[in-house]
C-alpha cells in the first residue's frame, strides 16, 4: 500500500490510493463518505485476489477538491474517467456503491472506453419520494444550521442504513451504535453539495438500455435507503446484467456482510479480469 496521492483532473484535485498489483479495479464511495471505507473489508480481499485497487475521495470529500460552489453528476462522472487515464492502466473494472453506484453505471453508458465492466452495488436509476424526503431533510438540517444529538443521529443512521437482522442483536446494535456515534459523517460545504445532486434526479432507467459493459448488480435485502428492488430495476433494463442479492443486509451490508460481498465481487472480478 502507498501513500494517497494526488491527481489533477477534470480541473480539479482527487486524493486517491493505490494497493496491490495486477488488473486495475476502482472503487467509488458512495455520498459524503470517503474512499478509505472500501479498505476495511472489500480492498484486502481484492488485492489477496490478485487485483491493483484504487479508492479515493470524490470531489466533495477533502483532501479531493470540495467545490461548494456545487457540481453535477456528470462532473463526478468524469472526475472518475479522468483518474482512471490519469492512472494510465484503464480500462477499469469499476465497483461503486450508491451514490458511486449511480456515478459507475453513468460512466459505464457514457465513456465505455476506460471500463472493462462495472459492479453497480446498492443502486438505483430513479428516486423516489421517501429518498426525495430523506435527502430534503438532510439538506434542510444543514442549512438552518441544525446539529443533532449525537446518540439520536447515530440511531437514526443505523436505522435507516442497517438491517434489522443486525439491529435485533442488542450486542451487535450497540457495536453499531458507536462505530456511528465515534465517527460521524460530517456534513461540510462538499458534501452538502453532493447532497445537492439528489434533488429532483431523473428516472435514467431507459437510458441505462444502452450500457454495454459486462455489469453485476448487488442489492441488499434489507436495505430501506435503497431498497433492493430499485437495484433490480437497474439490473432488469442493462443488456444481460446479472443480479446478485445479498440477504440479511441493509445500506451498509458490505459492511454488515462483508463475506459475502466479497466472494460475489472477487469472482465477478475473476472472470472479467483478462
Amino acid at each position: 500500500m502507498t501513500a494517497p496521492s494526488t491527481a489533477r483532473v477534470n480541473g480539479i484535485d482527487i486524493s486517491y490510493s493505490v494497493s496491490g498489483s495486477g488488473p486495475l479495479v476502482v472503487m467509488v464511495m458512495g455520498t459524503g463518505s470517503p474512499g478509505r471505507v472500501w479498505k476495511a473489508h472489500q480492498e484486502p480481499a481484492l488485492v489477496k485476489a490478485g487485483y491493483t485497487v484504487v479508492t479515493f475521495d470524490n470531489r466533495g470529500i477533502a483532501p479531493s477538491s470540495e467545490c461548494p460552489e456545487g457540481f453535477t453528476l456528470d462532473d463526478m462522472v468524469n472526475d472518475t474517467a479522468g483518474l482512471i487515464e490519469h492512472l494510465g492502466r484503464g480500462p477499469a473494472i469499476v465497483i461503486g456503491t450508491s451514490l458511486g453506484a449511480r456515478i459507475t453505471q453513468e460512466l459505464a453508458l457514457a465513456r465505455p472506453d476506460v471500463v472493462k465492466a462495472a459492479v453497480l452495488v446498492a443502486t438505483y436509476g430513479r428516486s423516489t419520494p421517501l429518498q426525495q424526503a430523506i435527502s430534503a431533510g438532510e439538506r434542510a438540517l444543514y442549512d438552518n444550521n441544525i446539529k443533532l444529538p449525537r446518540e439520536y443521529e447515530a440511531a437514526i443512521t443505523a436505522h435507516l442504513n442497517l438491517s434489522p437482522h443486525t439491529l435485533d442483536d442488542d450486542r451487535a446494535a450497540r457495536d453499531w451504535l458507536d462505530i456511528i456515534s465515534f465517527s460521524p459523517q460530517t456534513v461540510t460545504p462538499g458534501v452538502r453539495a453532493q447532497l445537492e445532486l439528489h434533488n429532483n434526479e431523473l428516472d435514467r432507467l431507459a437510458a441505462y438500455k444502452a450500457i454495454t459493459r459486462p455489469t453485476l448488480v448487488v442489492g441488499f435485502a434489507d436495505d430501506r435507503t435503497l431498497p433492493p428492488k430499485l437495484a433490480r430495476e437497474v439490473a432488469d433494463v442493462i443488456p444481460g446484467a446479472e443480479y446478485v442479492q445479498i440477504e440479511r443486509a441493509g445500506h451498509f451490508g458490505y459492511l454488515e456482510r462483508p463475506d459475502e460481498v466479497n466472494r460475489v465481487l472477487v469472482e465477478f472480478c475473476g472472470r472479467h479480469r483478462a
